[in-house]
């Protein structure tokens, strides 16, 4: 049987680029960790969404459970995004659909992503969030995707899925910059 649409948030990343665990980092003094706002945005607009860690026994997935959020881990996660996403989708096999997020970043608008993932249920195939002309994320794919996703590997994540099915793309202008903001160093932090 086919559930609803279900939320990922890709949480597995080493934060090499930031130089510690950026996923842990305070979003700005005295604020929640950076993977902690964007799993409040998920689960916001998705309740039923699952974080992809390297560790279940961690603080992060720990600080995501305690957010809502279904824990699934990726013993493969240093082997690439394509790897954590692969083990997400086999965490919720039984989706019609799924709004990947990125756990870096922290500003997209949970009404963003419930635009997402109601294009999906209206039968989008491949869904993304527009911001002034700027494609970005989160990004939905319908189950017709399904095994495509199952056999990710590697860094790229579904990029070779959305590139191989241009055509498909459902692009929703949004009043959202979060959408193409992400952060990769402190540089990137609000304030910075």
């Amino acid at each position: 049987m086919t559930q609803d649409i279900c939320g990922i948030l890709l949480a597995s990343g080493s934060g090499s680029r930031f130089g510690s665990d950026k996923l842990l980092h305070p979003l700005a003094p005295g604020r929640a960790p950076i993977a902690v706002h964007a799993a409040r945005h998920l689960v916001q607009a998705i309740p039923a969404s699952i974080a992809v860690v390297r560790s279940a026994n961690s603080r992060l997935a720990r600080l995501l459970r305690a957010e809502g959020l279904r824990i699934a881990v990726c013993r493969d996660a240093a082997k690439g995004m394509g790897h954590t996403l692969a083990a997400g989708v086999r965490a919720s096999a039984g989706a019609s659909g799924w709004v990947v997020a990125l756990a870096d970043m922290p500003d997209i608008l949970p009404e963003t992503v419930a635009r997402v993932a109601q294009a999906l249920r209206e039968g989008a195939s491949i869904v993304a969030p527009r911001y002034q002309g700027q494609r970005g994320h989160p990004v939905g794919l319908a189950r017709r995707f399904h095994a495509d996703l199952l056999s990710l590997r590697g860094d790229a994540g579904a990029r070779a899925i959305v590139a191989a099915h241009q055509d498909r793309i459902t692009l929703i202008d949004v009043d959202d910059p979060g959408v193409t903001k992400d952060i990769d160093t402190p540089g990137d932090l609000p304030g910075q």
